[in-house]
């Protein structure tokens, strides 16, 4: 950034960021610039110039009301996994587990785990389950509207600096930013951006805004810790190629971009945006020059101060390599120092053999991320499993997109470069800095990443993005000054076109069925879009259409373990029993170590009186997964058919264990103990399980059985009545009291008892005659 002679303020010495004005050459700062006279193109944008307050206000309300759609909406896609069933965020668990899982609540050393570490996103979680006094959406989905707000307006004060829209007071040393009409129309044009309503509309996006807020945050301190005043030739002052810098606004600025790393790991590339801005912008280096493609401008020797300003932009650079080190081997060693293991259906373009084949794939995917922000119609909530497919060959056409997109970029670098170097040419290398740094953890070239296309990646970089589209429109401007109309015509259809399809997308995010749905229109080759389609249809007891789109999701993808797996638990529910064993056969063959397939395969050999089959599956499932309670469970069931009734209840010992409020394992503990007239293991047994589960209606009713075979009535009729008041709509509870009553000889009150069980069950053969036999017993 060049800064003119400074001008006599009210309060003070300032310097103006030039806003267009044509730079003088790098080397010859030190001599008294020759500006260039060119026209202002700030002055042609065909919008008004507010006050920065004015314009605060209309993008945060703009950025506000496109997404504020959602604020009631419920809990869709990864929610379910991040925030509903995520221990980290009840009451109960230590807000130490935050630091030590990842961000789906699970162990950051597991198998498993994606290595998601984004503690303070889960901690703002936590926040929202206790204002919400739970899991209320309304406390999870105001929060991340406001977030976006407030990301949009901190964007209008790093749009200022980036366009040169702000100065620094001499007197206060304050930066005060302006809000240029590039600014106000970049920060606008961002607020209501459609790339943007995943990050905003699902809740788990909470971690890109968060991020989003640090990352700017970061980025404006470590533009304070340079503007330090600092008396030049002539009385001017300068934040040009500082001699000196504030360490303390520094350090500030990297301690915000390791707290963006603990929302999301994006945030580490500020530190790549900053060390941009320090060399393109501050020191105003010219690159070419530097390795010797471009002349050097003369100059009158090589002065102290030249020397002064490279050994301030190295001491900076060494803080900001140490932070970003730092970073990193904190994040390696909390990941365990190993990088996550992803499947083939998470990222397919990854696992392709052929290395020239495989970084043809990766520049396709850029293109793709490209056209997004060009063309933010064409959305989905997820891109895998036949969404993108793979490009097997250079004569794919879908190369020509990938070319295309290197060509593109490479002609905004030759407009970075060619000379002489302009502020609006440092302004768009910032653009282009703004959106290449920020995707680089997205882009597979340093280590492989768990999803093919995510929109939510793209909240940082379309920032870049609206800087190249404003830089375009003030060229065309300032071109064809007499068609400002139709271009601030076509300006206000376009802010107006993106807030529609932003209402219009967020409405889609609102309830999970919508999205799906919508989903399968932009990528009907999606097998998971159907597979969640058939899920959301299974819980919702649409079982034959749940059926059909698992038919299809398995049809687009033969090695989908997931869908063969709930798809061979339906059929296993309706007793279609050979083609549900076909099917998890099919899943466990894909996927070796998948522990649900092979206890859901176990069940069904079970069923097939496959019994050493069926035992061999479960000790299979126990192996790749040990803290497995469920599969104990069924373990047991299988010894209970075998009468091997020892092993079955050290089985469900096991998963009592495990799982202390496993119901059906206390209960058949209880009843095998019945069973076998050990009614005093039997009445233990539940006493024990009602420590963990004291509203458990079951429990007490096996213990009140049990003190009837031992004729203690009186205990019995207690538990009977305990068992009826968590549950009195059950008949067989009453049936069982009025069996106690009627051997204890209170005939009336067991009369009474068989009369409210065959109200609620008239089709029970043995109440009927238990009432027959009791009525000739009271005519006797």
């Amino acid at each position: 950034m060049h800064f003119r002679r400074a001008h006599r303020h009210k309060n003070g010495y300032y310097m103006n960021g030039s806003t267009g004005q044509g730079g003088e050459s790098t080397a010859s700062l030190l001599q008294e610039p020759k500006i260039p006279t060119r026209e202002n193109p700030e002055q042609f944008l065909p919008i008004p110039r507010l006050k920065f307050w004015q314009a605060a206000a209309i993008v945060f309300v703009i950025s506000v009301v496109c997404f504020a759609v959602t604020y009631n909406g419920d809990f869709v896609f990864d929610d379910s996994e991040a925030i509903v069933g995520n221990n980290d965020l009840l009451p109960e668990s230590s807000v130490w587990d935050l630091f030590n899982n990842d961000f789906w609540g699970n162990k950051l050393d597991s198998k498993t785990s994606h290595k998601s570490y984004r503690p303070l996103t889960v901690l703002t979680f936590r926040w929202s389950y206790a204002l919400g006094s739970g899991l209320n959406p309304l406390y999870f989905h105001i929060p991340n509207i406001v977030l976006h707000g407030i990301v949009s307006v901190l964007l209008l004060c790093m749009f200022s600096i980036l366009f040169g829209g702000y100065s620094v007071s001499m007197t206060t040393g304050q930066l005060e930013f302006k809000a240029a009409r590039s600014s106000l129309l970049c920060a606008a044009l961002f607020a209501v951006h459609p790339i943007h309503t995943e990050s905003v509309s699902g809740i788990v996006g909470r971690a890109d805004l968060l991020c989003a807020v640090l990352f700017i945050g970061s980025f404006l301190l470590y533009v304070k810790s340079c503007s330090i005043e600092t008396q030049r030739y002539d009385s001017r002052y300068s934040i040009f190629r500082p001699e000196q810098f504030s360490l303390g606004y520094l350090l500030s600025s990297m301690l915000l971009c390791m707290l963006a790393v603990l929302c999301k790991e994006q945030g580490i590339t500020v530190i790549g945006i900053c060390s941009a801005y320090d060399i393109v912008v501050i020191c105003g280096v010219d690159l070419l020059e530097l390795v010797g493609l471009r002349k050097k401008c003369q100059q009158n020797g090589k002065s102290q101060a030249t020397q002064a300003w490279v050994v301030s932009l190295i001491k900076r650079h060494l803080v900001l390599l140490s932070a970003g080190l730092l970073v990193f081997l904190y994040r390696w060693r909390i990941m365990g120092s190993a990088p996550p293991v992803f499947q083939v259906f998470d990222n397919p373009h990854s696992f392709v053999n052929n290395t020239v084949i495989r970084s043809t794939n990766y520049n396709y995917l850029y293109s793709i991320n490209i056209w997004l922000l060009l063309n933010p119609w064409w959305l989905c909530f997820d891109w895998s499993m036949g969404c993108v497919p793979v490009i097997e060959s250079l004569a794919d056409p879908r190369v020509l997109a990938a070319f295309s997109v290197w060509i593109f970029i490479g002609c905004l670098v030759w407009a970075c470069l060619k000379g002489p170097i302009t502020q609006d040419q440092r302004t768009l290398t910032m653009a282009l800095a703004l959106i290449i740094i920020p995707f680089l953890p997205a882009s597979n070239l340093f280590f492989r990443v768990g999803f093919v296309i995510a929109e939510r990646i793209l909240y940082l970089s379309s920032i870049g993005y609206c800087m190249v589209v404003v830089l375009g429109v003030r060229q065309l401007c300032s071109t064809y000054p007499q068609h400002s109309k139709h271009i601030s015509a076509c300006l206000a259809f376009l802010l107006c076109l993106y807030s529609v399809r932003c209402i219009q997308r967020s409405t889609e995010w609102k309830h999970e069925i919508d999205l799906f749905t919508a989903g399968a229109h932009v990528c009907p080759g999606n097998a998971k879009v159907h597979y969640n389609i058939a899920k959301l249809n299974a819980d919702s007891g649409n079982i034959d259409v749940a059926i059909h789109k698992y038919r299809h999701a398995i049809e687009l993808n033969p090695q989908y373990d997931q869908a063969m797996n709930n798809l061979g638990n339906i059929l296993k529910d309706r007793n279609e029993l050979d083609e549900a064993e076909h099917l998890l056969e099919r899943a466990v063959a894909v996927r070796e170590e998948f522990a649900a397939a092979w206890m859901n395969l176990g069940i069904v050999k079970a069923a097939l009186k496959k019994h050493a089959e069926a035992e061999r599956c479960y000790y299979t499932a126990i192996l790749h997964r040990r803290k497995y309670p469920d599969c104990f469970y069924n373990l047991g069931n299988l010894y209970l058919d075998i009468k091997q009734y020892d092993r079955a209840i050290e089985a469900w010992t096991n998963a009592t264990k495990l799982r202390p409020t496993h119901t059906n394992a206390w209960t058949n503990m209880a009843l095998v103990h019945d069973s076998l007239e050990q009614y005093d293991k039997s009445i233990a047994v539940a006493k024990q399980g009602l420590k963990h589960l004291p509203g458990e209606s079951q429990l007490y009713f096996s213990i009140a059985n049990a003190y009837g075979k031992l004729s203690r009535y009186a205990e019995s009729a207690e538990h009977f009545e305990k068992a009826i008041a968590l549950k009195p709509t059950k008949a067989q509870y009453y049936a069982n009291y009025g069996v106690l009553y009627h051997r204890w000889g209170k005939l009336d009150k067991a009369e009474l008892m068989y009369m409210k069980a065959l109200q609620l069950n008239p089709d029970e053969p043995n109440l009927k005659e238990n009432l027959a036999m009791l009525q000739r017993k009271k005519t006797q």
